[in-house]
């Protein structure tokens, strides 16, 4: 926008009546009207005719855009010219297609009629957009790089939304001037026009000395463009300024000290971005990342532990431990770490000092049980042991004995008396033999 700002401004020459005299021309404003004039434009002036422009004020505005036109190159090739007038509604009085002369462009300036009513700017801006600013109505093609430029002219305040619709021209590449005259409202031009404000925002007290506005556009706009003569130094973007120009730099860059070259800013720095916890400088601008652990939020600046211990991201044995974003590896109960933080063992119950036996110590997979040694019984804590009593020994083994003997006597008394038996029968039959003999 700013170089059409320039080339905007050389085309407009000093427009005061030849009464008056022309000022001297300054050294090389030959050389700055020529460069302004073989630069093309697609120019629309949008001047309002509400009801508040008395007649004999609107015929100002009329005389004020011939007098516009007498300073431009116009033609099919060189810079078109586009009318608009507005009130509550809005009227194309002709668009960039039809008129390529002066003469003909002068004469239809000169039938213009105010429309009177309501003041709809935002509506004549967007019609602007919508209907003029197109191929068919004479808008050159992007690919020409032919500035679209639009002036408006107005008195009163618009009566409908500008600063959005505004907006958007800009967007679409219409740079926007805004001209108010006597009751205007400076706050309504300051949104519609295009930045730098001071540069596209002018004032007239009255349109009867609207030719003030003539010498602020030459004191505005017709310096030589340096930046669009091509004889700067600068590295990556010339600004025109009041007939020289400064340098500047692209977003991401700063300028150097030379003031013509430029530099990557580093947009990691402390303060210049907005990462959570590891910012990576890119050519200008930059992308967040986070700490080994952590994962991007889908903010793109922010990061959450990752869940370390999740099945598949760690290599423990038995338990994973999370601990802010990294993890260390333990085991259950009975088992013991290895020497590679990994993996586990069981542990020896018995071992020295594991136990709290105070004899003997039997290990059972996991867990253990106490024992006493021989001549010992283990106590009802089941982990003491206490000596076992002599008496108590005996009786038992003589108990155990003497169910041996017991039984033994009882098998030697039954064989006995079954022997005595037959010893009796066998007597009583040699007795009964011998009294038998005797009778014989």
């Amino acid at each position: 926008m700013r170089r059409a700002l320039g080339i905007l401004g050389c085309c407009l020459a000093l427009l005061l009546p030849a009464a008056r005299g022309s000022p001297a021309r300054r050294p090389g404003a030959a050389a700055a009207d020529a460069t302004c004039k073989n630069r093309p434009l697609d120019l629309v002036f949008i001047i309002d005719s509400s009801r508040s422009v008395r007649t004999e004020e609107f015929e100002k505005v009329k005389i004020f855009l011939s007098k516009m036109i007498d300073t431009l190159d116009v033609g099919e090739r060189a810079t078109r010219v586009a009318v608009m007038n507005y009130a509550s509604t809005v009227k194309v009085e002709f668009p960039l297609r039809t008129y390529f002369d002066k003469t003909s462009m002068k004469e239809a300036i000169s039938h213009i009629e105010p429309l009177s009513a309501g003041t709809m700017t935002g509506l004549a801006i967007q019609t602007a957009m919508d209907e003029v600013f197109t191929e068919e109505m004479g808008t050159r093609p992007a690919n020409f790089n032919i500035p679209k430029v639009v002036i408006i002219v107005t008195d009163g305040r618009p009566q409908d939304q500008v600063q959005d619709v505004a907006a958007s021209a800009q967007a679409a590449g219409i740079e926007i001037y805004a001209v108010g005259v006597d009751r205007a409202d400076m706050q309504s031009l300051r949104m519609m026009a295009s930045e730098p404000l001071d540069e596209h925002v002018f004032y007239v007290e009255t349109y009867g000395v609207i030719e003030k506005l003539t010498s602020k556009f030459r004191e505005t706009f017709c310096a030589v463009n340096m930046c669009a003569l091509g004889t700067h130094d600068c590295e990556q973007v010339c600004v025109s300024s009041g007939g020289s120009y400064v340098c500047d730099c692209y977003e991401g860059y700063m300028l150097n000290p030379d003031k013509r070259s430029c530099s990557a800013v580093d947009t990691c720095a402390p303060g210049r971005h907005e990462c959570d916890q590891v910012c990576v400088s890119n050519n200008g601008s930059y992308s967040c990342e986070c700490y080994e652990g952590y994962t991007l939020n889908p903010d793109k600046k922010t990061c959450s532990a990752t869940d370390v211990c999740a099945p598949g991201r760690h290599d423990c044995g038995q338990v994973c431990l999370s601990n802010d974003g990294s993890y260390s590896c333990d085991c259950y109960e009975g088992y013991t770490l290895n020497a590679d933080r990994k993996t586990c063992s069981a542990v020896d119950m018995c071992a020295p000092g594991r136990h709290d036996c105070e004899q003997v110590c039997v290990r059972d997979d996991l867990f253990y049980t106490c024992d006493c040694y021989q001549g010992y019984t283990l106590n009802p804590d089941k982990k003491t042991c206490s000596r076992a009593t002599t008496s108590s020994l005996v009786t038992t083994e003589e108990s155990c004995k003497c169910e041996a003997i017991a039984a033994l006597q009882d098998s030697v008394t039954s064989h006995l008396e079954a022997l005595a038996t037959k010893l009796d029968e066998v007597s009583e039959k040699l007795q009964a033999y011998q009294e038998r003999q005797q009778i014989v």
